[in-house]
């Protein structure tokens, strides 16, 4: 049953209720803290990796003892923005256009229209005060001292930007425009540069030098953050915004690159530095709880934490960008994508599967697990369904809502299907099966997810026995083919078993992205042109 249009009728049945003295069994519309960390892997988490962990997570334990994991939830991509832009719109991101003009890193420019439904809006058109804290990576539009697009040497940090958080419905915002290691390293606060951009600077992972505000330091960004979240709940609190429910987005810059615990976190851990890095970011939970927790809030919020998706595999305890630098901390006995298979970038289910807790005092059954597949994409949809909002036709089109799964954890799947995308590929998801439109690991292959693209193609062609047609891309050693149940790790290909089943899900993609939507309704169109599902393929691989 699709909630999303039997929300009206619940609310006049319980307004009948009410008329007629009987209680409601509804409780007041909760706050809700959404933290997503940035590159966290299933296995970076205690209550996730198990023994194959060995970085201590206390805050999202708790979150696990206190509420309900999902064991089965996924990314929309294994890579930031895209992610990002699924939560925010509730919309695949290969469907959403964004600006055609674009500056480097965190000078993007916005990556979907400001008049775009987002969750913000909802929620504030809602009643909720809304808040975002954190790394933004959607794209902003700055004031420049030329006229020209945005970019090193011409943004004028005196002025407001023109897009910014506030413009996508968020009342207050507290951000880094890119990730940590993504330049301009300044804060902005509700659409405001924060200090002065006096300096060059670039930080340890990749050394990006770029404009730099003149107190900023990357080993002090998480608790900056932190702080600012611990204002926001202070100020929600009973007597600041009385009767008024809140919503925030708290985005956390780490454990993606670079890796700099504050000093306080530094051999904290027995792993070395990538563990004291995990071990500060599980701090941002410990804290935000904390918040809750002194000023009389955390029995009616909804803490949902999750990451955008799975680890970086040139992330490890070598502070520069490592080929393979995950191999080390695997040899230590720490597996941050747990049993699974590949890294970021992939369409592995490292890259794909992620750690996700909710927590909802007298909501979800404490230390409950649910199993049933989810995607981050669904957050709009279920979110509606606990608020109480309806939504439209044309809204969420790709959000489903898991509201009933809080309730009642083993009760039918709410999504039987989900889309994702690595780099360069795409892959479907369709109840146990998993088919991959590649041959390898669905991205380049230049920081350590195996096979890389040219080895798998030219693997697949020797296979095949000949170069083939473009139509020819559906055959088994083009594609790769996975029962998920039967085969966690993805080490046996049943494409060549399986045809049909690989030509099923093919056609799911396809109509889904014909549709312009994967939930019930009329309909949409898609802002953009179908996407190649196989990714840029090595020169030669095609027949001519």
């Amino acid at each position: 049953m699709n909630h999303r249009f039997i929300r009206f009728p619940l609310l006049m049945i319980g307004t009948l209720l009410l008329l007629v003295g009987m209680p409601l069994t509804v409780a007041a519309r909760p706050n809700v803290i959404y933290i997503m960390a940035d590159d966290l892997g299933y296995g970076d988490v205690g209550c996730f990796g198990g023994e194959r962990c060995k970085i201590p997570t206390p805050g999202i334990d708790r979150l696990a003892r206190e509420g309900m994991r999902f064991t089965d939830a996924h990314t929309i991509a294994s890579v930031c923005v895209p992610s990002r832009l699924a939560i925010m719109t509730g919309r695949y991101p290969w469907r959403i256009q964004g600006s055609r003009v674009n500056g480097p890193w965190g000078f993007l420019n916005p990556r979907f229209p400001t008049e775009h439904f987002t969750i913000g809006r909802m929620l504030r058109n809602s009643g909720y005060r809304t808040g975002y804290v954190g790394k933004w990576h959607l794209g902003l539009l700055m004031q420049t001292t030329d006229g020209q697009n945005q970019g090193l040497e011409n943004v004028d940090y005196t002025r407001a930007l023109k897009v910014s958080p506030q413009q996508y419905g968020f009342d207050y915002s507290f951000i880094l425009p890119g990730s940590l290691d993504m330049y301009p390293y300044v804060f902005v606060r509700d659409g405001e540069f924060v200090g002065k951009v006096t300096k060059q600077r670039g930080w340890s992972a990749f050394n990006r030098v770029g404009p730099t505000e003149e107190n900023f330091e990357d080993y002090n960004v998480l608790d900056t953050f932190s702080a600012e979240v611990e204002k926001f709940i202070a100020e929600s609190a009973p007597g600041s915004h009385a009767g008024q429910p809140f919503f925030l987005y708290f985005a956390l810059t780490a454990p993606h690159t670079p890796t700099s615990p504050h000093p306080k976190f530094e051999g904290s851990t027995e792993l070395g530095l990538y563990g004291d890095f995990v071990h500060e970011t599980d701090n941002c939970v410990v804290r935000t709880l904390a918040a809750l927790q002194e000023h009389g809030l955390a029995d009616n919020t909804l803490v949902i934490f999750t990451s955008d998706h799975g680890p970086a595999p040139y992330a490890g305890n070598v502070r520069k960008a490592t080929y393979n630098n995950v191999k080390q901390l695997e040899a230590m006995g720490h597996f941050p994508s747990g049993i699974y298979r590949g890294y970021k970038f992939s369409v592995y289910e490292g890259g794909m599967r992620i750690p996700f807790v909710v927590r909802w005092p007298r909501q979800v059954t404490a230390g409950s697990t649910c199993d049933q597949l989810i995607g981050l994409n669904d957050l709009m949809a279920t979110l509606a369904d606990v608020c109480q909002i309806e939504l439209a036709e044309d809204q969420a089109v790709d959000s489903v809502s898991y509201y009933r799964l809080l309730k009642s954890p083993r009760s039918r799947p709410t999504r039987e299907n989900l889309l994702m995308a690595g780099t360069h590929g795409y892959a479907v998801r369709w109840q146990d099966w998993k088919l991959c439109l590649c041959p390898g690991s669905g991205s380049l292959g230049r920081y350590g997810n195996l096979p890389k693209p040219e080895q798998a193609w030219a693997s697949a062609v020797a296979a095949f026995g000949r170069k083939p047609k473009r139509e020819e891309l559906l055959a088994a050693p083009f594609v790769q083919l996975f029962n998920l149940a039967d085969d966690p790790t993805e080490s046996h290909n049943l494409a060549a078993d399986q045809p049909q089943l690989v030509r099923k899900l093919y056609d799911l993609l396809e109509h889904q992205f014909d549709v312009g939507r994967s939930t019930a309704g009329p309909p949409q169109e898609n802002d953009r042109p179908r996407p190649n599902y196989w990714g840029r393929l090595p020169a030669g691989t095609l027949q001519p």
